[in-house]
């Protein structure tokens, strides 16, 4: 599962680092992105301009939106079978941009601890993610939402959880991103562990991360005494 993630690259890297032509002007840094909120993304609309979509995928077919906070994730072994993702994982991909997130990791005298994994000195990455636009008849206006495509965990995530979101190179993501239908066999090459395993570097840091409304600079801090752990 991918539950939280950051964003906090300067907006002219982000640009920079994925080709696009254009990026919001109100993107701030954000340190504990969680589920329901917007989230910086490219779909495959064939533009390379970078967008806001709400994050938690509401099927075009939904009566209540509110379903779309329980489909923050999608697997990536199903993605061609499951209802509410198959249609999307056809014509509707997209990347989701991030630069870490986080996962807890159980501890053998119980409980667990919130880790930063980061990918190499914490470039942004992408993630796969499919997208849909919901019509709300009441407020007259769409809403367009995303989930983050997962997968089996690499050798480096395997000791921390057992998901990983699907981290995709330059030209994974310009296949995953090709306009329009695509077949599954195509795709789903593409959705496998991230390789770089020598890239992968995770460390503790402090449980402000479990409240959604801590998004600041400590949240990413490592705990004192704290190294990287892995």
């Amino acid at each position: 599962m991918c539950g939280r993630f950051t964003l906090v690259a300067d907006p002219e890297l982000i640009q920079q680092a994925f080709a696009l032509d254009s990026v919001p002007q109100e993107i701030t840094p954000r340190y504990n992105i969680a589920p329901t909120q917007p989230v910086l993304a490219l779909t495959n609309e064939g533009t390379r301009d970078a967008q806001y979509l709400h994050w938690g995928l509401i099927p075009s077919w939904a009566k209540d939106p509110k379903i779309g906070s329980r489909m923050i994730n999608a697997r990536a072994e199903t993605l061609a079978e499951k209802p509410s993702f198959r249609n999307a994982f056809q014509q509707r991909r997209c990347v989701i941009f991030a630069d870490g997130f986080y996962e807890w990791q159980q501890q053998a005298g119980g409980g667990k601890v919130p880790l930063y994994i980061r990918v190499g000195e914490g470039q942004p990455f992408a993630m796969a993610g499919l997208w849909e636009a919901w019509k709300d008849q009441a407020a007259d206006e769409w809403v367009r939402s995303c989930a983050i495509v997962t997968t089996s965990p690499n050798d480096f995530m395997a000791r921390i959880h057992n998901r990983m979101p699907v981290i995709l190179d330059r030209p994974a993501m310009d296949r995953w991103l090709t306009p329009g239908e695509a077949a599954a066999d195509e795709l789903s090459p593409l959705l496998r562990p991230y390789d770089k395993l020598d890239l992968m570097a995770a460390y503790q840091v402090s449980r402000l991360v479990n409240n959604p409304r801590n998004d600041l600079p400590d949240c990413i801090a490592p705990l004192p005494q704290q190294g990287p752990l892995l």
